[in-house]
Protein backbone atom coordinates (compact mmCIF):
# COMPACT_ATOMS: atom_id res chain seq x y z
CA UNK A 1 0.00 0.00 0.00
CA UNK A 2 1.51 3.38 -0.99
CA UNK A 3 0.41 5.00 2.26
CA UNK A 4 2.09 8.36 1.75
CA UNK A 5 1.06 8.74 -1.87
CA UNK A 6 -2.56 8.14 -0.93
CA UNK A 7 -2.22 10.71 1.86
CA UNK A 8 -1.57 13.64 -0.47
CA UNK A 9 -3.52 12.32 -3.46
CA UNK A 10 -6.78 12.19 -1.48
CA UNK A 11 -7.11 15.99 -1.09
CA UNK A 12 -5.58 16.58 -4.53
CA UNK A 13 -8.19 14.41 -6.25
CA UNK A 14 -10.94 15.89 -4.09
CA UNK A 15 -9.85 19.37 -5.18
CA UNK A 16 -10.29 18.41 -8.83
CA UNK A 17 -13.64 16.72 -8.16
CA UNK A 18 -14.97 19.82 -6.40
CA UNK A 19 -13.92 22.00 -9.32
CA UNK A 20 -15.80 19.73 -11.76
CA UNK A 21 -19.09 19.83 -9.87
CA UNK A 22 -21.86 21.88 -11.54
CA UNK A 23 -21.80 25.55 -10.55
CA UNK A 24 -25.28 25.38 -9.01
CA UNK A 25 -24.20 22.60 -6.61
CA UNK A 26 -22.41 24.88 -4.16
CA UNK A 27 -23.65 22.96 -1.12
CA UNK A 28 -22.41 19.70 -2.66
CA UNK A 29 -18.98 21.30 -3.14
CA UNK A 30 -18.81 22.14 0.55
CA UNK A 31 -19.93 18.74 1.79
CA UNK A 32 -17.57 17.01 -0.64
CA UNK A 33 -14.68 19.11 0.63
CA UNK A 34 -15.46 18.42 4.28
CA UNK A 35 -16.00 14.72 3.61
CA UNK A 36 -12.72 14.38 1.73
CA UNK A 37 -10.82 16.22 4.45
CA UNK A 38 -12.29 13.90 7.10
CA UNK A 39 -11.12 10.89 5.08
CA UNK A 40 -7.64 12.43 5.00
CA UNK A 41 -7.80 12.87 8.77
CA UNK A 42 -8.73 9.21 9.24
CA UNK A 43 -5.87 8.21 6.93
CA UNK A 44 -3.43 10.36 8.94
CA UNK A 45 -4.57 8.72 12.17
CA UNK A 46 -3.99 5.29 10.61
CA UNK A 47 -0.48 6.41 9.67
CA UNK A 48 0.10 7.45 13.29
CA UNK A 49 -0.84 3.98 14.51
CA UNK A 50 1.38 2.33 11.90
CA UNK A 51 4.34 4.56 12.80
CA UNK A 52 6.84 3.03 15.24
CA UNK A 53 8.45 5.80 17.28
CA UNK A 54 11.20 3.36 18.27
CA UNK A 55 11.89 2.26 14.70
CA UNK A 56 14.00 3.87 12.00
CA UNK A 57 13.80 7.56 11.26
CA UNK A 58 11.98 7.26 7.92
CA UNK A 59 9.18 4.73 7.69
CA UNK A 60 6.51 3.74 5.14
CA UNK A 61 9.01 4.75 2.49
CA UNK A 62 8.30 4.83 -1.24
CA UNK A 63 10.98 5.17 -3.89
CA UNK A 64 10.52 5.27 -7.67
CA UNK A 65 12.63 6.59 -10.50
CA UNK A 66 11.35 9.99 -11.59
CA UNK A 67 13.91 11.89 -13.73
CA UNK A 68 16.85 9.49 -14.22
CA UNK A 69 18.91 12.10 -16.10
CA UNK A 70 18.96 14.28 -12.96
CA UNK A 71 19.07 11.50 -10.45
CA UNK A 72 15.75 12.78 -9.12
CA UNK A 73 13.37 10.23 -7.59
CA UNK A 74 9.83 10.12 -6.33
CA UNK A 75 11.05 9.43 -2.82
CA UNK A 76 8.79 9.66 0.22
CA UNK A 77 9.37 8.86 3.87
CA UNK A 78 7.63 9.58 7.17
CA UNK A 79 9.51 10.67 10.28
CA UNK A 80 8.14 11.79 13.64
CA UNK A 81 8.23 15.52 12.92
CA UNK A 82 6.51 15.06 9.57
CA UNK A 83 3.85 12.87 11.22
CA UNK A 84 3.11 15.50 13.89
CA UNK A 85 2.61 18.19 11.28
CA UNK A 86 0.57 15.87 9.06
CA UNK A 87 -1.80 15.27 11.97
CA UNK A 88 -2.02 19.02 12.55
CA UNK A 89 -2.77 19.71 8.87
CA UNK A 90 -5.30 16.89 8.55
CA UNK A 91 -7.11 17.89 11.75
CA UNK A 92 -7.29 21.60 10.93
CA UNK A 93 -8.50 21.34 7.32
CA UNK A 94 -12.06 20.03 8.00
CA UNK A 95 -12.41 22.59 10.80
CA UNK A 96 -11.34 25.37 8.44
CA UNK A 97 -13.81 24.24 5.79
CA UNK A 98 -16.57 24.30 8.41
CA UNK A 99 -15.43 27.67 9.76
CA UNK A 100 -15.45 29.12 6.25
CA UNK A 101 -18.77 27.53 5.30
CA UNK A 102 -20.24 30.89 4.27
CA UNK A 103 -17.05 32.69 3.28
CA UNK A 104 -17.58 32.36 -0.46
CA UNK A 105 -21.34 32.72 -0.67
CA UNK A 106 -22.24 35.23 2.03
CA UNK A 107 -25.07 37.63 1.13
CA UNK A 108 -23.85 40.75 -0.55
CA UNK A 109 -20.47 39.29 -1.38
CA UNK A 110 -21.09 39.81 -5.08
CA UNK A 111 -19.47 36.47 -5.92
CA UNK A 112 -20.90 33.89 -8.25
CA UNK A 113 -21.86 30.47 -6.96
CA UNK A 114 -18.87 28.99 -8.79
CA UNK A 115 -16.60 30.83 -6.34
CA UNK A 116 -17.69 28.38 -3.67
CA UNK A 117 -16.19 25.54 -5.71
CA UNK A 118 -13.01 27.50 -6.28
CA UNK A 119 -12.66 28.37 -2.60
CA UNK A 120 -13.09 24.80 -1.37
CA UNK A 121 -10.87 23.40 -4.13
CA UNK A 122 -8.08 25.87 -3.36
CA UNK A 123 -8.08 24.97 0.35
CA UNK A 124 -7.88 21.26 -0.53
CA UNK A 125 -5.07 21.95 -3.01
CA UNK A 126 -3.04 23.73 -0.34
CA UNK A 127 -3.58 20.80 2.02
CA UNK A 128 -2.39 18.31 -0.61
CA UNK A 129 0.80 20.23 -1.36
CA UNK A 130 1.62 20.81 2.29
CA UNK A 131 1.17 17.12 3.08
CA UNK A 132 3.48 16.22 0.20
CA UNK A 133 6.11 18.63 1.54
CA UNK A 134 6.13 16.86 4.90
CA UNK A 135 6.88 13.43 3.37
CA UNK A 136 9.15 14.26 0.40
CA UNK A 137 12.71 13.05 0.97
CA UNK A 138 13.94 14.00 -2.50
CA UNK A 139 15.12 17.62 -2.32
CA UNK A 140 13.95 18.49 -5.85
CA UNK A 141 10.54 16.94 -5.23
CA UNK A 142 10.23 18.93 -2.01
CA UNK A 143 11.21 22.13 -3.79
CA UNK A 144 8.55 21.70 -6.47
CA UNK A 145 5.73 21.39 -3.95
CA UNK A 146 7.30 24.04 -1.71
CA UNK A 147 6.82 26.47 -4.61
CA UNK A 148 3.59 25.04 -6.06
CA UNK A 149 1.62 25.69 -2.87
CA UNK A 150 2.07 29.43 -3.48
CA UNK A 151 -0.34 29.32 -6.44
CA UNK A 152 -3.55 28.26 -4.65
CA UNK A 153 -2.68 30.45 -1.67
CA UNK A 154 -2.18 33.44 -3.98
CA UNK A 155 -5.71 33.02 -5.34
CA UNK A 156 -7.12 32.53 -1.83
CA UNK A 157 -5.61 35.86 -0.79
CA UNK A 158 -6.41 37.80 -3.94
CA UNK A 159 -9.80 36.30 -4.74
CA UNK A 160 -11.50 36.07 -1.36
CA UNK A 161 -11.75 38.05 1.84
CA UNK A 162 -12.27 41.79 1.62
CA UNK A 163 -10.49 45.13 1.46
CA UNK A 164 -12.22 46.18 4.68
CA UNK A 165 -13.58 46.73 7.27
CA UNK A 166 -10.78 47.69 9.59
CA UNK A 167 -7.23 48.50 8.68
CA UNK A 168 -6.89 46.43 5.50
CA UNK A 169 -4.74 46.72 2.38
CA UNK A 170 -6.06 45.94 -1.05
CA UNK A 171 -6.36 42.21 -1.55
CA UNK A 172 -4.62 42.29 -4.91
CA UNK A 173 -1.64 44.16 -3.50
CA UNK A 174 -1.37 41.82 -0.51
CA UNK A 175 -1.54 38.78 -2.79
CA UNK A 176 1.13 40.10 -5.15
CA UNK A 177 3.42 40.97 -2.22
CA UNK A 178 2.97 37.49 -0.79
CA UNK A 179 3.80 35.91 -4.13
CA UNK A 180 6.81 38.09 -4.90
CA UNK A 181 8.42 37.56 -1.49
CA UNK A 182 8.00 33.81 -1.64
CA UNK A 183 9.04 33.54 -5.29
CA UNK A 184 12.21 35.44 -4.48
CA UNK A 185 12.95 33.00 -1.69
CA UNK A 186 12.18 30.12 -4.02
CA UNK A 187 14.54 31.38 -6.71
CA UNK A 188 17.38 31.65 -4.22
CA UNK A 189 16.61 28.16 -3.01
CA UNK A 190 16.55 26.84 -6.59
CA UNK A 191 20.12 28.05 -7.06
CA UNK A 192 21.07 26.25 -3.84
CA UNK A 193 19.29 23.07 -4.96
CA UNK A 194 21.24 23.11 -8.22
CA UNK A 195 24.45 23.69 -6.29
CA UNK A 196 23.64 20.75 -4.02
CA UNK A 197 23.18 18.51 -7.06
CA UNK A 198 26.53 19.63 -8.48
CA UNK A 199 28.23 18.73 -5.20
CA UNK A 200 26.34 15.56 -4.29
CA UNK A 201 25.32 14.17 -7.69
CA UNK A 202 21.70 13.51 -6.67
CA UNK A 203 18.82 14.95 -4.63
CA UNK A 204 18.28 12.20 -2.06
CA UNK A 205 18.14 13.73 1.41
CA UNK A 206 18.95 10.49 3.23
CA UNK A 207 22.10 9.67 1.27
CA UNK A 208 23.36 13.28 1.20
CA UNK A 209 22.86 13.80 4.92
CA UNK A 210 24.55 10.48 5.66
CA UNK A 211 27.48 11.41 3.41
CA UNK A 212 27.88 14.75 5.18
CA UNK A 213 27.70 13.07 8.57
CA UNK A 214 30.29 10.35 7.93
CA UNK A 215 32.56 12.50 5.75
CA UNK A 216 32.15 10.45 2.57
CA UNK A 217 30.71 13.48 0.77
CA UNK A 218 33.39 16.08 0.16
CA UNK A 219 31.81 19.49 0.77
CA UNK A 220 34.03 22.40 1.78
CA UNK A 221 32.91 24.72 4.57
CA UNK A 222 32.53 27.60 2.09
CA UNK A 223 30.30 25.54 -0.18
CA UNK A 224 28.24 24.32 2.75
CA UNK A 225 27.81 27.88 4.05
CA UNK A 226 26.66 29.16 0.66
CA UNK A 227 24.20 26.34 0.11
CA UNK A 228 22.88 26.69 3.66
CA UNK A 229 22.33 30.42 3.11
CA UNK A 230 20.27 29.70 -0.01
CA UNK A 231 18.07 27.18 1.76
CA UNK A 232 17.58 29.13 4.97
CA UNK A 233 16.72 32.35 3.10
CA UNK A 234 13.77 30.65 1.38
CA UNK A 235 12.61 29.04 4.60
CA UNK A 236 12.95 32.31 6.54
CA UNK A 237 10.65 34.00 4.01
CA UNK A 238 8.08 31.22 4.33
CA UNK A 239 8.28 31.04 8.13
CA UNK A 240 8.47 34.16 8.23
CA UNK A 241 11.48 35.54 10.12
CA UNK A 242 12.33 39.21 10.64
CA UNK A 243 13.17 41.15 8.43
CA UNK A 244 11.53 38.96 5.75
CA UNK A 245 8.16 39.02 7.49
CA UNK A 246 6.46 42.08 6.00
CA UNK A 247 4.22 40.14 3.61
CA UNK A 248 2.44 38.23 6.38
CA UNK A 249 0.22 40.81 8.18
CA UNK A 250 -1.28 42.18 4.97
CA UNK A 251 -1.85 38.72 3.53
CA UNK A 252 -3.45 37.43 6.74
CA UNK A 253 -6.00 40.24 7.06
CA UNK A 254 -6.85 40.44 3.36
CA UNK A 255 -8.20 36.93 2.94
CA UNK A 256 -10.85 35.01 4.87
CA UNK A 257 -10.07 33.85 8.43
CA UNK A 258 -10.10 30.19 7.35
CA UNK A 259 -7.65 30.82 4.49
CA UNK A 260 -5.47 32.96 6.76
CA UNK A 261 -5.26 30.11 9.28
CA UNK A 262 -4.39 27.69 6.48
CA UNK A 263 -1.53 30.04 5.61
CA UNK A 264 -0.22 30.86 9.11
CA UNK A 265 -0.95 27.64 10.99
CA UNK A 266 -0.30 25.12 8.20
CA UNK A 267 1.56 26.39 5.12
CA UNK A 268 4.09 28.54 6.96
CA UNK A 269 5.06 25.51 9.08
CA UNK A 270 6.72 24.10 5.98
CA UNK A 271 9.39 26.79 6.44
CA UNK A 272 10.27 25.91 10.04
CA UNK A 273 9.91 22.19 9.33
CA UNK A 274 12.40 22.53 6.46
CA UNK A 275 14.84 24.44 8.66
CA UNK A 276 14.99 21.50 11.03
CA UNK A 277 15.06 18.78 8.38
CA UNK A 278 17.03 20.23 5.48
CA UNK A 279 19.14 23.06 6.90
CA UNK A 280 20.35 21.17 9.97
CA UNK A 281 20.30 17.74 8.30
CA UNK A 282 22.15 18.65 5.11
CA UNK A 283 24.44 21.39 6.43
CA UNK A 284 25.22 20.67 10.09
CA UNK A 285 28.49 22.63 10.22
CA UNK A 286 26.94 25.63 8.50
CA UNK A 287 24.02 25.44 10.93
CA UNK A 288 26.44 25.74 13.82
CA UNK A 289 28.25 28.61 12.07
CA UNK A 290 25.08 30.63 11.37
CA UNK A 291 23.28 29.71 14.60
CA UNK A 292 24.24 32.90 16.50
CA UNK A 293 22.98 35.10 13.65
CA UNK A 294 19.73 33.19 13.25
CA UNK A 295 19.10 33.15 17.00
CA UNK A 296 19.62 36.92 17.01
CA UNK A 297 17.09 37.37 14.20
CA UNK A 298 14.70 35.05 16.03
CA UNK A 299 14.89 37.14 19.20
CA UNK A 300 14.28 40.29 17.17
CA UNK A 301 11.21 38.60 15.64
CA UNK A 302 9.94 37.69 19.10
CA UNK A 303 10.22 41.21 20.45
CA UNK A 304 9.23 42.99 17.24
CA UNK A 305 6.10 40.89 16.71
CA UNK A 306 4.96 41.45 20.30
CA UNK A 307 5.59 45.21 20.24
CA UNK A 308 3.82 45.62 16.91
CA UNK A 309 0.86 43.59 18.17
CA UNK A 310 0.42 45.94 21.13
CA UNK A 311 0.07 48.93 18.81
CA UNK A 312 -2.53 47.46 16.43
CA UNK A 313 -6.07 48.82 16.05
CA UNK A 314 -7.24 45.88 13.91
CA UNK A 315 -7.73 42.65 15.91
CA UNK A 316 -6.96 40.40 12.93
CA UNK A 317 -3.74 42.27 12.20
CA UNK A 318 -2.84 42.01 15.90
CA UNK A 319 -3.13 38.23 15.76
CA UNK A 320 -1.04 38.14 12.58
CA UNK A 321 1.78 39.98 14.37
CA UNK A 322 1.61 37.55 17.28
CA UNK A 323 2.41 34.78 14.80
CA UNK A 324 5.62 36.58 13.81
CA UNK A 325 6.61 36.55 17.46
CA UNK A 326 5.75 32.86 17.83
CA UNK A 327 7.67 31.90 14.70
CA UNK A 328 10.63 33.63 16.33
CA UNK A 329 10.40 31.16 19.22
CA UNK A 330 10.24 28.23 16.80
CA UNK A 331 13.34 29.37 14.87
CA UNK A 332 15.15 30.08 18.16
CA UNK A 333 14.55 26.51 19.28
CA UNK A 334 15.77 25.05 15.99
CA UNK A 335 19.07 26.94 15.96
CA UNK A 336 19.78 26.74 19.66
CA UNK A 337 21.03 23.31 18.51
CA UNK A 338 20.07 21.57 21.73
CA UNK A 339 17.73 18.62 22.13
CA UNK A 340 15.43 20.58 24.45
CA UNK A 341 15.33 23.53 22.09
CA UNK A 342 14.54 21.49 18.99
CA UNK A 343 11.98 19.30 20.79
CA UNK A 344 10.31 22.47 22.05
CA UNK A 345 10.43 23.94 18.56
CA UNK A 346 8.82 20.86 17.01
CA UNK A 347 6.12 20.83 19.68
CA UNK A 348 5.65 24.59 19.23
CA UNK A 349 4.88 24.09 15.54
CA UNK A 350 1.86 21.99 16.52
CA UNK A 351 0.77 24.13 19.46
CA UNK A 352 1.06 27.35 17.50
CA UNK A 353 -1.07 25.87 14.75
CA UNK A 354 -3.84 24.98 17.20
CA UNK A 355 -3.74 28.19 19.26
CA UNK A 356 -3.53 30.50 16.25
CA UNK A 357 -6.37 28.65 14.54
CA UNK A 358 -8.54 29.02 17.64
CA UNK A 359 -7.80 32.71 18.20
CA UNK A 360 -8.04 33.78 14.56
CA UNK A 361 -11.22 31.84 13.83
CA UNK A 362 -13.00 33.05 16.96
CA UNK A 363 -12.00 36.62 16.12
CA UNK A 364 -13.28 36.00 12.60
CA UNK A 365 -16.64 34.83 13.94
CA UNK A 366 -16.86 38.02 15.98
CA UNK A 367 -15.87 40.28 13.09
CA UNK A 368 -18.46 38.67 10.80
CA UNK A 369 -21.18 39.62 13.28
CA UNK A 370 -20.19 43.27 13.70
CA UNK A 371 -18.66 43.66 10.22
CA UNK A 372 -15.68 45.49 11.66
CA UNK A 373 -12.27 44.31 12.81
CA UNK A 374 -11.42 47.53 14.66
CA UNK A 375 -10.89 46.88 18.36
CA UNK A 376 -12.45 50.24 19.25
CA UNK A 377 -15.79 49.15 17.75
CA UNK A 378 -16.33 46.53 20.45
CA UNK A 379 -17.04 46.48 24.15
CA UNK A 380 -18.95 44.36 26.64
CA UNK A 381 -19.11 41.33 24.37
CA UNK A 382 -18.72 38.93 27.31
CA UNK A 383 -22.12 40.04 28.63
CA UNK A 384 -24.05 39.24 25.46
CA UNK A 385 -21.92 36.44 23.96
CA UNK A 386 -20.24 34.67 26.91
CA UNK A 387 -19.21 31.52 25.03
CA UNK A 388 -17.57 33.55 22.27
CA UNK A 389 -15.77 35.75 24.80
CA UNK A 390 -14.74 32.79 26.97
CA UNK A 391 -13.26 30.79 24.13
CA UNK A 392 -11.48 33.91 22.85
CA UNK A 393 -9.93 34.32 26.31
CA UNK A 394 -8.77 30.69 26.48
CA UNK A 395 -7.24 30.91 23.01
CA UNK A 396 -5.61 34.21 23.94
CA UNK A 397 -4.17 32.77 27.15
CA UNK A 398 -2.75 29.91 25.10
CA UNK A 399 -0.88 32.40 22.89
CA UNK A 400 0.75 33.94 25.97
CA UNK A 401 1.72 30.41 27.11
CA UNK A 402 -0.37 30.08 30.26
CA UNK A 403 0.60 26.92 32.20
CA UNK A 404 -1.89 24.15 31.54
CA UNK A 405 -2.32 25.06 27.89
CA UNK A 406 -0.31 23.54 25.02
CA UNK A 407 2.10 26.36 24.08
CA UNK A 408 3.49 26.60 27.65
CA UNK A 409 5.46 23.35 27.49
CA UNK A 410 6.85 24.08 24.03
CA UNK A 411 7.90 27.61 24.94
CA UNK A 412 9.41 26.36 28.20
CA UNK A 413 11.50 23.77 26.34
CA UNK A 414 12.68 26.36 23.81
CA UNK A 415 13.79 28.71 26.57
CA UNK A 416 15.60 25.95 28.49
CA UNK A 417 17.38 24.81 25.35
CA UNK A 418 18.34 28.38 24.47
CA UNK A 419 19.69 29.24 27.93
CA UNK A 420 22.22 26.40 27.64
CA UNK A 421 23.98 27.96 24.63
CA UNK A 422 22.77 31.56 24.34
CA UNK A 423 21.77 32.83 27.79
CA UNK A 424 21.34 36.44 26.67
CA UNK A 425 18.96 35.43 23.90
CA UNK A 426 17.07 33.24 26.36
CA UNK A 427 16.70 36.09 28.84
CA UNK A 428 15.43 38.53 26.22
CA UNK A 429 12.97 35.97 24.86
CA UNK A 430 11.69 35.27 28.37
CA UNK A 431 11.19 38.97 29.08
CA UNK A 432 9.24 39.28 25.84
CA UNK A 433 6.60 36.99 27.36
CA UNK A 434 5.46 40.00 29.39
CA UNK A 435 4.65 41.77 26.14
CA UNK A 436 2.41 38.91 25.03
CA UNK A 437 0.44 39.25 28.26
CA UNK A 438 -0.01 42.93 27.51
CA UNK A 439 -1.40 42.59 24.00
CA UNK A 440 -3.74 39.69 24.81
CA UNK A 441 -5.18 40.89 28.11
CA UNK A 442 -5.47 44.50 26.97
CA UNK A 443 -7.27 43.41 23.81
CA UNK A 444 -9.65 41.22 25.79
CA UNK A 445 -10.37 44.04 28.21
CA UNK A 446 -11.16 46.52 25.42
CA UNK A 447 -13.27 44.16 23.30
CA UNK A 448 -14.96 41.85 25.77
CA UNK A 449 -15.02 43.82 29.04
CA UNK A 450 -16.74 46.99 30.14
CA UNK A 451 -20.25 48.14 29.29
CA UNK A 452 -21.97 46.89 26.16
CA UNK A 453 -21.50 49.34 23.33
CA UNK A 454 -24.60 50.19 21.35
CA UNK A 455 -22.80 49.13 18.16
CA UNK A 456 -22.13 45.70 19.72
CA UNK A 457 -25.55 45.09 21.21
CA UNK A 458 -26.72 42.92 18.31
CA UNK A 459 -23.80 40.48 18.51
CA UNK A 460 -24.95 36.89 19.02
CA UNK A 461 -23.13 34.01 20.65
CA UNK A 462 -21.50 31.12 18.82
CA UNK A 463 -23.81 28.86 16.87
CA UNK A 464 -23.68 25.07 16.63
CA UNK A 465 -21.43 25.00 13.56
CA UNK A 466 -19.02 27.47 15.16
CA UNK A 467 -18.92 25.48 18.40
CA UNK A 468 -18.12 22.33 16.41
CA UNK A 469 -15.09 24.23 15.07
CA UNK A 470 -13.94 25.81 18.33
CA UNK A 471 -14.47 23.01 20.88
CA UNK A 472 -11.92 20.56 19.36
CA UNK A 473 -9.31 23.34 19.22
CA UNK A 474 -9.81 24.29 22.88
CA UNK A 475 -9.78 20.61 23.86
CA UNK A 476 -6.51 20.08 21.95
CA UNK A 477 -4.90 23.01 23.79
CA UNK A 478 -5.88 21.46 27.13
CA UNK A 479 -4.78 17.93 26.21
CA UNK A 480 -1.39 19.06 24.86
CA UNK A 481 -0.96 21.29 27.91
CA UNK A 482 -1.16 18.33 30.28
CA UNK A 483 0.10 15.52 28.04
CA UNK A 484 2.65 16.84 25.52
CA UNK A 485 4.07 13.33 25.09
CA UNK A 486 1.40 12.76 22.45
CA UNK A 487 3.64 14.81 20.16
CA UNK A 488 7.04 14.56 21.84
CA UNK A 489 7.14 10.76 21.57
CA UNK A 490 6.94 11.18 17.79
CA UNK A 491 9.36 14.09 17.34
CA UNK A 492 12.12 13.22 19.83
CA UNK A 493 13.77 10.54 17.64
CA UNK A 494 13.87 13.05 14.77
CA UNK A 495 15.43 15.64 17.07
CA UNK A 496 18.01 13.13 18.31
CA UNK A 497 19.03 12.39 14.73
CA UNK A 498 19.25 16.12 13.99
CA UNK A 499 21.37 16.95 17.02
CA UNK A 500 23.71 13.99 16.49
CA UNK A 501 24.65 15.37 13.06
CA UNK A 502 25.73 18.77 14.38
CA UNK A 503 29.25 19.13 15.69
CA UNK A 504 28.98 21.10 18.90
CA UNK A 505 25.28 20.47 19.32
CA UNK A 506 24.14 19.64 22.88
CA UNK A 507 22.08 16.51 23.44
Amino acid sequence: MPWLTVLWLLPAVASVVVMLLPAERAARAKTTGVGASLIVLVWAVILAFRFDSGGGRFQLTEDLSWIPEFGARYSLGLDGLGLALILLTAALTPLLLLAGWRDADSPGSGRRAKSVHIYVALLLAVEAMVLMSFVATDVLLFYIFFEAMLVPMYFLIGGFGSDGPGVRPERSRAAVTFLLYNLLGGLVMLAAVIGLFVVAGDFDFVSISQGVRDGSLDMSSTTQNLLFAGFVFAFAVKAPLWPLHTWLPNAAVSTTPAAAVMMMAVMDKVGTFAMLRFCVGLFPDASATFAPLLCTLAVISIVYGAVMAIGQRDVMRLIAYTSISHFGFIVLGVFALTSQGQSGSALYMVNHGVSTAALFLIAGFLVSRRESSLIADYGGVQKIAPVLAGTFLVAGLATLSLPGLGPFISEFLVLIGTFVRYPVAGIIAAIALVLSAVYILWTYQRMMGGPVRESSSTITDLGIREKVVVVPLIAALLVLGFYPRLILDFVNPTVDASISSVHGGDR
